[in-house]
């Protein structure tokens, strides 16, 4: 299993040095402990992760590794570009969660799914992209 150092969740709601003062200290993360700490704030948040856990470890997975080569977790569907800034609306989970899985039942890269699609309500959709053109790599 792949470790890497993990900081932040959200890129609006948790800065880093908040995430490494609730933790202490940096602390290294693998995609089985990223499963649970995701899982637990995310559900409070309405947001669940898909029922397909091969899928869902693959995109932690992918988190992980842009975590790595990036220093912030960009969605693994789209094209980051590095620069902290301009991903910032594509930081998991990005601005665009949300009205995706309210619209559509899912986000975009299909890690999250909404309430109703959790509880079999909701059958998720195809999920457009909404990124702006001019962020689009």
């Amino acid at each position: 299993m792949r470790t890497c150092h993990v900081l932040t969740f959200s890129p609006v709601t948790t800065h880093d040095s908040m995430f490494n003062h609730l933790l202490g200290i940096s602390y290294t993360m693998n995609t089985e402990q990223l499963y649970e700490a995701l899982k637990k704030t995310q559900e409070a948040k309405g947001a669940f992760f898909n029922k397909d856990k091969d899928l869902v470890f693959e995109l932690l997975e992918s988190l992980l590794l842009n975590k790595d080569k990036y220093g912030y977790m960009a969605c693994p569907c789209r094209l980051a570009c590095g620069d902290r800034e301009h991903d910032s609306d594509i930081i998991c989970p990005c601005e665009y969660r949300t009205p995706d899985m309210e619209e559509f039942g899912t986000c975009y890269c299909g890690l999250y799914v909404s309430q109703k699609v959790n509880d079999l309500e909701m059958v998720p959709e195809y999920v457009p992209e909404r990124r702006p053109a001019d962020k689009i790599l």
